[in-house]
């Protein structure tokens, strides 16, 4: 029998040979080159990122998942998250942008942020309703969300085949209103979903781990998106918004897989008749102090938030790829931070990460207001993306936490509609004060007010029970 060597190589003929015990009198020398040889020849990389991969899509293995598709569901949620964020990653920081191409006033741009956020507000408790009702969880949320919400990203892409230019205007801001209203509609059936699907003891890893891949499609996508429009011109914005209708119709797909769980499927009535708002807050006052805090600071952030892109373009030099860009390195730190925040989630408590990244935030509000150019804003976002990361993640984990499950999707739904109106208010007093004290001002009354709330949380918060 006849071997051939090289590095590292032992030729198939000659390794079969050695297992079968046929080899001659070199079977010694082919057993020893076999064992020398034997970790690259084991393919134990491969195994390694799959399991990883497993572990980081479905969430550490569990017992009570055997002989039910939760595991499955979870992964099929990971992906829809990735993909969900890819599509709007296409839209979100480039309405403003795209409003200004036919003609659009600051106080435009802050009424076309309102009407979203009110329209939200309007979607949140009647989508209650409808998941207490009928308790088809998956179907509500594909229904308004998934399906009739995004084909509203395909009426961007037609309006101006419609629309006279001065006309353009009212066009979107009907689009983003209507997408307002249904993208929350489905958002108490969706949450009380997930919390089905994801037990309570591994949210933090398990969210964690999901909002990387949705850091991740940011990354990728934001600053394609941001190239795409400046190379093309005004017609990159339809082919951005086109791209971001595919990515969402894929998303939705996804999502269509998931299986229901059982229990969620039978509805059950609840112990105690639903509450009412002033019961709801009497009986629960962490949750009602939780709801204020929220709506102090989602008025805070929207006072300047919806005039970011065009203080970016009027003020500090940029175009829309700097936009992309600077969405980029918040989606990168973002990721980072979601890997960090999840194990300190789960280690400690979201209070404690609420705590800290509540005294992080003001600090990037300050940095907006002092900043002379769009480029020191990369390290000031850098900043923001990692301690934004912590924020959003604790703070959804503690509003499940301190629902009562037989009113969860209630609760949130007044959570979410606090904020909703809060978004509503913040663009109106943006779009009023931003003629009394121009667009850096306002940045400087974000600060503020994000300060207050940090103060309030340690004061008001002091465990994740309402």
């Amino acid at each position: 029998m006849t071997l051939f060597f090289s590095s590292g190589y032992i030729s198939p003929v000659a390794h079969r040979a050695a297992q079968r015990g046929k080899s001659t009198m070199r079977t010694a020398r082919v057993t020893d080159i076999q064992a020398e040889w034997e970790p690259r020849l084991r393919p134990g990389f491969l195994p390694s990122v799959k399991d990883r991969m497993d572990r980081a899509m479905g969430g550490p293995a569990d017992k009570a998942d055997a002989g039910t598709p939760a595991r499955t569901s979870r992964k099929l949620l990971w992906i829809e998250g990735l993909l969900s964020n890819a599509s709007e990653s296409f839209v979100t920081n480039f309405l403003a942008p795209f409003a200004l191409t036919f003609g659009a006033t600051n106080a435009q741009i802050g009424t076309l942020a309102s009407a979203g956020n009110m329209a939200s507000a309007f979607g949140l408790l009647p989508g209650a309703r409808l998941e207490e009702r009928f308790g088809r969880r998956k179907r509500i949320f594909m229904l308004s969300t998934g399906v009739f919400g995004r084909l509203f990203l395909l009426a961007l892409v037609i309006m101006p085949f419609f629309f006279h230019m001065s006309m353009m205007f009212w066009g979107l801001l009907a689009v983003v209103t209507a997408r307002g209203f249904l993208n929350q509609l489905g958002f108490p059936a969706w949450s009380t979903l997930v919390t089905d699907i994801v037990p309570e003891r591994i949210r933090g890893r398990y969210f964690g781990s999901r909002n990387i891949a949705v850091g991740f499609a940011g990354l990728i996508c934001a600053p394609l998106a941001g190239y795409l429009i400046k190379a093309s011109g005004p017609a990159g914005y339809r082919v951005s918004f086109l791209i971001a209708a595919a990515t969402g119709g894929a998303a939705t797909v996804v999502f269509g897989l998931i299986k229901e769980p059982k229990k969620v499927r039978t509805l059950k009535k609840a112990q105690k008749p639903a509450p009412g708002l002033v019961s709801m807050f009497r009986e629960h006052r962490q949750f009602a102090a939780f709801t204020a805090i929220g709506f102090i600071l989602h008025m805070s952030l929207q006072v300047s938030g919806p005039f970011n892109a065009v203080y970016q373009i009027q003020m500090l030099g940029a175009n829309t790829a700097h936009i992309g860009v600077l969405g980029a390195v918040g989606a990168l730190t973002g990721m980072i931070g979601q890997r960090v925040w999840g194990v300190q989630n789960d280690r400690r408590s979201d209070v404690w990460v609420l705590r800290i990244t509540h005294f992080l935030i003001p600090g990037t509000s300050l940095a907006w207001a002092i900043t002379p150019s769009w480029s020191y804003l990369l390290p000031v976002e850098a900043i923001s993306g990692f301690a934004w990361a912590g924020y959003w993640l604790s703070n959804f984990n503690l509003l499940l936490r301190m629902a009562p499950d037989e009113h969860r999707s209630r609760f949130v739904a007044v959570y979410q509609s606090a904020v909703a109106v809060a978004s509503f208010v913040g663009p109106v007093l943006g779009g009023i004060l931003v003629g009394v004290i121009t667009l850096r001002g306002l940045y400087w009354i974000s600060a503020i007010g994000r300060l207050v709330v940090s103060i309030l949380f340690a004061l008001l918060i002091k465990n994740d029970r309402a």
